[in-house]
């Protein structure tokens, strides 16, 4: 007997599937015929949901974006904390694990898109601005930050993090990384108005991750 399935749920069953190959054998060598054998289902079912394999990778990526910004959510509305101790997580501590998290980062850097990179870093960096920027207003209100353009710091310091510390586009040394994350505290420290050495942690952090 045929099995009829919710919408959202068949839909989750190919991304969850796609997700699988892409990490397991790759994008690029993944095919549309995969993951219908993976599936199982007609061409037809995929085409319903997606028009391409380059759709599938979008939905993909986009499922990590919101997974990250639920993260980011949770920490940014903790009641029971203040605004520096907030930043300092967010910037340091890998909120949004998952099981194929790293693999499928790969992936995006190996798919040969770069316009889907870049659509899916526009997307992230839209998604968390308003979140962070609250964090930042909270900072100001507690005497921590002082900055007139809170909303524009925390997108010039999004796009830096996410440019400059991108292994997919640059492939500095370890000593490189270590003078990257100097600069960018010191940045961060004037751009926000905080206290010298409030964002000396990102150095212990790359040096840590090294």
């Amino acid at each position: 007997m045929r099995v009829i399935k919710k919408p959202d749920e068949r839909r989750n069953e190919i991304l969850d599937a796609a997700e699988k190959l892409f990490t397991g054998k790759g994008y690029m060598k993944t095919t549309i015929n995969d993951i219908l054998q993976e599936v199982g289902i007609a061409k037809g079912t995929f085409y319903y949901y997606f028009k391409s394999k380059e759709e599938v990778m979008d939905a993909v990526s986009m499922r990590y974006i919101d997974l990250g910004t639920e993260a980011v959510k949770k920490i940014t509305e903790d009641k029971n904390l203040r605004g520096t101790e907030k930043l300092r997580i967010l910037l340091t501590q890998d909120i949004t694990k998952s099981e194929n998290k790293d693999e499928m980062l790969e992936e995006f850097h190996q798919a040969g898109d770069a316009e889907m990179h870049q659509r899916s870093l526009l997307m992230s960096i839209e998604r968390l601005t308003p979140l962070i920027t609250n964090v930042v207003l909270q900072g100001i209100e507690e005497g921590d930050f002082n900055t007139p353009y809170p909303r524009e710091i925390v997108e010039f310091i999004l796009v830096s993090l996410n440019i400059i510390f991108d292994e997919g586009l640059f492939k500095w040394t370890p000593e490189e990384k270590i003078q990257k994350a100097r600069g960018m505290a010191y940045l961060m420290e004037k751009s926000l108005g905080a206290a010298e050495g409030s964002f000396d942690y990102l150095t212990d952090s790359v040096i840590v991750k090294e």
